[in-house]
């Protein structure tokens, strides 16, 4: 039987390196944008995404001030993690430190910086998700 995660699982868990899928309600007739992310997370804080400031899902993000963020592992023991959020900044251009954050939990340290830097800050916005939801399911038991 799946149970939750404590909140200190919940925060080492969303503090791992995952890809995440980023949710935001549209208002121009189709569906909601849900697309697969990179994110930025530490334990207690907000959840930082990176992405082009001319993009679909920037604008919907600016529009809608809400997002639904949800992370999970896709091998056994099935884990997830979904965060409903406020955006409470939104920094264009997004800073180089914050990029290459980024950009270092997935690519390591020298591929993070090179691609960071390899990127225009300048057409980057750099979003920060206040978590006001959480929910979580740990199948780890059921194995």
């Amino acid at each position: 039987m799946p149970k939750p995660f404590t909140e200190a699982e919940r925060q080492e868990f969303l503090a791992g390196t995952h890809v995440a899928v980023l949710s935001v309600a549209a208002n121009d007739g189709r569906p909601p944008v849900a697309v697969p992310i990179w994110y930025d997370y530490t334990p207690g804080g907000d959840i930082r995404i990176n992405t082009g400031s001319a993009r679909r899902k920037a604008r919907l993000i600016r529009e809608a001030g809400a997002v639904t963020v949800t992370v999970q592992r896709e091998e056994l023991p099935y884990q997830y993690v979904i965060v409903e959020g406020t955006v409470v900044d939104a920094a264009t251009p997004a800073p180089l430190d914050a990029r290459v954050s980024i950009a270092t939990r997935y690519l390591g340290p020298d591929g993070g910086r090179a691609f960071a830097e390899g990127m225009d800050g300048n057409t980057s916005v750099l979003f920060t998700i206040r978590p006001d939801r959480w929910i979580s399911q740990d199948y780890s038991g059921d194995l």
